[in-house]
Parts: structure tokens; C-alpha cells; sequence
């Protein structure tokens, strides 16, 4: 067992998003509770917002404050996407790769056991491999996601790389299960040119996660053989690497914040008036932002549902956002005392575990599934970005979720699909799957145990893996 051998020290360095910090915290907090050191790289103003630690795990957490470089175009203090509109993301990006010279200079004074390291620092092997230190990409994003992308064009294959939108919208080649796995035309659109192809700027995600995964030693995947086992065995296929899934590290809280404390208070005062089971709590992560047709008509179907809504909206993303949106005129004092619509921090996980809450409207990152599984919360999705789509295709495919239906070319919805998709998957009966669904799923995302095992079993890879 890992307790009785060698103490590792283990570094860890995710993307600048705290859809990629949070997974990375709490992988970091397993580790350090088996007596581990851990060193958990980002910059100033990210590890200043990062949840508190219980007292028991800060003498085995470390904290390190890379200062951001100065890049030309990237808004002052803007140091997490949650603080830049989409467009300027790509900026953040060069300001992560003018870390390497910090990372160099760490890996030499502090000559961690591993690095983890996201996709989007594809540099960190080159660094690691002058100081002899193995590297595994940790990867928050699920297992059918990274078989979507696929193995390396070239490297041991003879896999081209597809140049089309088009050819995103089916699975590939290198996919030998029946599956419907894949991205819609809109989704593939929305990050195309940036993804895929880049510009004079920046460095495309497409070529940074094709460095990641034939550079790093080993791969960790935000998963469980129970739930994707076929997408798992896909990637040890197309990689030939070792490929550990790390459960699926449900967020745990640990508060002394006065002020979050209050903010929930009145929250807490409001959900206790509503009927149980009736509310939708609606968030769509830190990174998405509707534009305002797709405002509208959300605003409108939450209203034309009749159901009680609890609403978390991003209106702006940074200070340099200078595209408004606003809800529709009269809307909230149609639906007042019935919905609140909330555009400061809320407290996600402690509304979710509200027995008044009875499902979920998301984008579909997977923390925030995650969390509506933890707390038996049917989900309702409307994607946006990113890996959004194949986790709403997987999660459908598996009837955990419902879509909202929208066309597959431009994206667009209905207030009546929006209204229609809440009212099956919380009132009526033939929506009951997704509401069983999602109280089977809490048993394999969420058991303690079956997280702790897979927490040993690469504990004791690493502790064995000079030895081999």
C-alpha cells in the first residue's frame, strides 16, 4: 500500500481556468491526504481564488506563484479565462507559455518525483526531460473526449488530419464501437479557426494536445473503467502509454468565508419558500456566455415553463468584455418572486445539494455533471464550447442527460424547446429515465472508496516507476 512506502513530491501545473484548477485541486488534496507532498503551480491571482484547504492537508500543499508575463493584448490582471471574453483566451495562452523559464528554474530547485501538467503547457516535457523528471499529462476532460481527438496524426499510424468542420460531425476512423459520439456542425464552428487552426498569434489546442499526448510518460484521465471502459481501452490503443483514470473527483468544500456564508444565507431564504423538487438551477460555467438571441430565448422558455428557476448569469467576462447582454424587457418582473436571477458569485454546490432544487440546466463541463450527480440532479444541457458537445452526446447516449433540441448547423433554439426539455426531464413521466438515471450514476462517480482506489493505484505506479 502507498502509505507504507516512499513519500513522492508531486507537481502539478493545469490550465489557467478554473474548470481545469478545480479538478487539479482535488486530485492534489487525494494525494496529499496520503501523506504526499504536493507543489500545485499557477499564478498570483488564481491560487489567491482558489477554495481555502482544510487545515489538515496545508502542511502536504503547497502553493507556488508563477507571475504572469506581460503580453501585449492581454487585459491587466487577467489571469484565468473567467476574466477575458472568448476572443482574448488565446492570449492567456502565450502568457502560460511565458512561464517556461519559471518552470525550469522550479523543476531544477525543487526536483519534484512527476510533473502533471495540462495540454495546454505541451511545452512542460522538454522542460521536465532536462531534470530527468517523468510527466503525465492529467487530462480533466473524460476519455471519450480524448478518443474523439485521436491518436497523433503520423506517429504510428497512418491517420490524416481532418481539415473540414465537417469531418468532426462523425466518429472517426479510429472509434471501433457503435457510437454517436461526436460534435454538432455549430459546436465544431464556434472553435474552429482558434482550435484547429490558430493564427500568426497563437499556437492552435488542436497542436497543443497533439504534443501533450505524444510527449508526456503517462496519461491521466478525469474517469472510471465502470462508466467509459471502451473509450478507456481506445486511448491505451491509439496512445501505447499508460493510461490511468482517476475517478471522477467530485468538488468537496471546506468554508470559513464569512461573506460566502452570507451570500447563502438569503439564497437559502428564498429556496426554502419554493415547493421541493420543483426548482431549476440554471449555470453555465465560468468560461460560457450566451449571446443575446440565445439570452432571450433561455429567459423566455424559463418563463414559459412555470417552473421556479434559480439563475447564475455571466453578463460579462472581464473587464475588458464590452459586448452587453441583457434579459428580456419585463422579464423579471414577470417572473418575480418566482425566479431569481443571480449575476454574482453563488454558491454552486451548496444550491445543487438544496432538496428544493429538482434539475439542472448546464452547459455540460463536466465538473459541473460532476456536482448535479453528487447531488442526484437531473441534467437539462445547452452546450457552448469546447468539450461540451461530447460530453452531451455521451451523457445522452447513456440517458443521463437531455439535450435541449436545437438546429445542428447554427445552434439555434426555441423558448419552447428550452421550456418543453425542462418540464420532461423534472414534471412528466416519460422523462423519469434521466431522473433514475442520475441516482444510479452517484454510486459510481461518488463512492469514496472506488475514488480512493484509483488514487492508490497510481500512487503505487509512481512509487514503482524508478524501480522499473
Amino acid at each position: 500500500m502507498a502509505e507504507n512506502s516512499k513519500k513522492l513530491h508531486i507537481a502539478v501545473f493545469p490550465w489557467l481556468a478554473f474548470g481545469h484548477m478545480i479538478p487539479y485541486l482535488e486530485l492534489s488534496k487525494l494525494i496529499a491526504q496520503k501523506g504526499h507532498k504536493v507543489s500545485f503551480i499557477s499564478t498570483p491571482r488564481n491560487i489567491d481564488r482558489l477554495p481555502k484547504l482544510p487545515p489538515n492537508l496545508v502542511p502536504f500543499l503547497n502553493f507556488f506563484k508563477f507571475p504572469v508575463p506581460k503580453i501585449e493584448k492581454l487585459p491587466k490582471n487577467a489571469e484565468a479565462t473567467i476574466d477575458v471574453p472568448y476572443e482574448q483566451v488565446k492570449y492567456l495562452k502565450l502568457a502560460q507559455d511565458g512561464l517556461q523559464e519559471s518552470m525550469a528554474k522550479f523543476l531544477e530547485d525543487s526536483a519534484p518525483d512527476f510533473i502533471l501538467f495540462d495540454f495546454t503547457s505541451y511545452w512542460v516535457p522538454s522542460v521536465a526531460k532536462k531534470f530527468d523528471i517523468p510527466t503525465a499529462y492529467f487530462s480533466i476532460f473524460i476519455a471519450a473526449f480524448l478518443g474523439f481527438v485521436g491518436p497523433v496524426p503520423g506517429l504510428n499510424n497512418d491517420y490524416e488530419i481532418r481539415t473540414t468542420p465537417e469531418e468532426y460531425t462523425v466518429p472517426p476512423a479510429w472509434v471501433p464501437i457503435e457510437t454517436t459520439v461526436c460534435w454538432k456542425l455549430f459546436e465544431v464552428l464556434r472553435i474552429f479557426d482558434a482550435s484547429m487552426e490558430g493564427d500568426e498569434e497563437n499556437v492552435p489546442d488542436i497542436f497543443r494536445m497533439y504534443k501533450t499526448l505524444e510527449d508526456c510518460d503517462i496519461l491521466f484521465v478525469r474517469s472510471c473503467s465502470e462508466f467509459e471502459p471502451e473509450w478507456l481501452k481506445v486511448l491505451e490503443d491509439i496512445h501505447r502509454k499508460p493510461v490511468f483514470p482517476v475517478g471522477q473527483l467530485p468538488t468537496t468544500s471546506y468554508e470559513d468565508d464569512s461573506s460566502t456564508i452570507d451570500a447563502w444565507k438569503s439564497i437559502k431564504l428564498w429556496l426554502d419558500m419554493q415547493e421541493k423538487g420543483k426548482v431549476v438551477y440554471v449555470a453555465f460555467g465560468s468560461e460560457a456566455k450566451p449571446s443575446q438571441n440565445e439570452l432571450t430565448e433561455i429567459s423566455l422558455g424559463l418563463e414559459k415553463s412555470g417552473l421556479p428557476f434559480f439563475w447564475v448569469l455571466r453578463t460579462k467576462r472581464g473587464e475588458s468584455d464590452d459586448e452587453l447582454i441583457r434579459l428580456p424587457e419585463g422579464f423579471e418582473e414577470r417572473t418575480k418572486g418566482r425566479g431569481i436571477v443571480c449575476t454574482s458569485w453563488a454558491p454552486q454546490l451548496k444550491i445543487l445539494s438544496d432538496d428544493s432544487v429538482g434539475g439542472f440546466l448546464t452547459h455540460s463541463g463536466w465538473s459541473s455533471v460532476v456536482e448535479a450527480i453528487q447531488f442526484e440532479k437531473p441534467l437539462v444541457l445547452l452546450t457552448f464550447l469546447a468539450d461540451q458537445g461530447i460530453n452531451a452526446r455521451l451523457l445522452a447516449e447513456k440517458k443521463m442527460a437531455y439535450s435541449v433540441p436545437r438546429d445542428d448547423r447554427d445552434g439555434s433554439f426555441t423558448r419552447d424547446s428550452v421550456a418543453e426539455s425542462l418540464s420532461l426531464v423534472l414534471v412528466e413521466e416519460k422523462g423519469k429515465i434521466y431522473r433514475e438515471k442520475v441516482k444510479e450514476a452517484k454510486t459510481l462517480f461518488c463512492d469514496k472508496g472506488r475514488q480512493d482506489s484509483y488514487v492508490e493505484n497510481f500512487l503505487s505506479y509512481f512509487q514503482n516507476y524508478r524501480k522499473a
